[in-house]
């Protein structure tokens, strides 16, 4: 007899819950500093830093290392961690 058990998790760990509420305080952060950004354009990047800049800096024009600058600061703020 085979036991069909199912393995998925529908709890998140503390640590899961933790970066997840990091991430939302971050897009939140980015979507005031560049208002044209959108929660899907944030969604479909979201841990891809270097496509994320590139996506900001062709939507505004903004210098690379601006765009970059700024999402250090607010990384550091919210505790964002890449």
């Amino acid at each position: 007899m085979r036991c069909s058990m199912d393995t998925r998790r529908d709890i998140d760990t503390p640590l899961e819950q933790q970066a997840k509420g990091n991430w939302k305080q971050f897009k939140g952060k980015v979507k005031e500093a560049w208002g044209s950004l959108t929660d899907d354009d944030l969604d479909r990047l979201e841990g891809r830093r270097d496509q994320l800049e590139g996506h900001i800096q062709e939507k505004t024009g903004e210098a690379r290392e601006d765009v970059r600058r700024r999402l250090d600061r607010i990384s550091t703020d919210t505790r964002y961690s890449w």
